[in-house]
């Protein structure tokens, strides 16, 4: 039985749909805004001198950086504006920001070329996070839990791990502009590097790890109320101790990959097939290692 349609009446008029995003769809937008915000902050407190304050801001900026992007996937708000919007922020939070409180507390005594080493820092970032977005969606499935080089917002505080020691020690090695300089240039090639790294955003902890992973989640922030500058440090160096883990897992899985491709291309050989098939892992994948 077909269903009458319903006419309007004769003058009335059609109310007209408001067009637009819904405050919730613009939530990560406004995280991605507040990220940069904060980064940005910190070279006004690296100019007041409120050396503690800049560090701050500038882990915050990383916090939020972290959580834009699961807002967005989370609120199905996932944009190619608010990507790109993301890549241009994190620039500016975690290359012109680092640099600039490098440069206002240590860098600037060394004239000329502590200026330069400011701007390499800046460039790298810059260069980083254009690879990151010409990667997205080419890069093989064994690499999809790695970064290539260090990830932006890591790669800015570790640049400043010499005034979180200062910090934390009152090392005044740690303030040499030779020294910081050195550390900042070392830290500017890893992001532009293309070492892979561990990406910890897919990381799933086993169900007989999560109440040890709670614990050390406890004594973290533990830390971080008693001696938050120690506490730092000692995750910085962490992480950059899983860097030999991170490029021999990647390497095994590398060679893994390239010998199925050439099992899968023999047993296509032996079938008369010819190489001419889809293989799990093509020949001409781009390898971010």
């Amino acid at each position: 039985m077909l269903r009458s349609r319903r006419r309007r009446p004769r003058g009335s008029r059609r109310v007209p749909r408001l067009k637009g995003l819904t405050l919730g769809k613009l939530i990560p937008n406004i995280i991605t805004v507040s990220a940069a915000c904060s980064g940005l902050t910190a070279i006004r407190f690296a100019i007041e001198a409120q050396w503690e304050f800049a560090v701050v801001a500038i882990i915050v900026a990383a916090i939020l950086d972290g959580l834009d992007g699961r807002m967005a996937r989370m609120l199905n708000a996932s944009s190619e504006f608010g990507a790109q919007l993301d890549s241009l922020f994190d620039i500016l939070s975690f290359g012109v920001a680092p640099a600039m409180v490098l440069y206002f507390w240590s860098l600037q005594t060394g004239g000329g070329i502590g200026w330069a080493v400011a701007l390499f820092l800046v460039v790298c970032c810059g260069l980083r996070l254009a690879r990151f977005n010409s990667l997205l969606g080419k890069l093989p499935p064994y690499a999809y839990n790695y970064f290539t080089g260090v990830p932006a917002p890591a790669g800015g505080i570790l640049a400043l791990l010499p005034l979180v020691l200062w910090l934390a020690f009152d090392i005044e090695l740690a303030t040499d502009p030779f020294v910081v300089g050195a550390w900042a240039i070392a830290m500017a090639g890893l992001m532009a590097s293309r070492m892979p790294t561990y990406s910890f955003k897919r990381l799933k902890i086993p169900q007989p790890y999560v109440l040890p992973f709670l614990v050390l989640a406890a004594l973290f922030f533990a830390g971080l109320a008693g001696r938050p500058w120690l506490t730092l440090a000692l995750v910085a160096v962490l992480y950059l101790t899983t860097f030999p883990f991170s490029i021999l897992s990647y390497r095994r899985l590398r060679e893994e990959a390239e010998r199925l491709h050439e099992d899968s291309g023999q047993e296509r050989d032996g079938n008369g097939h010819g190489e001419g098939g889809t293989l799990p892992f093509p020949r001409n994948i781009d390898k971010p290692g």
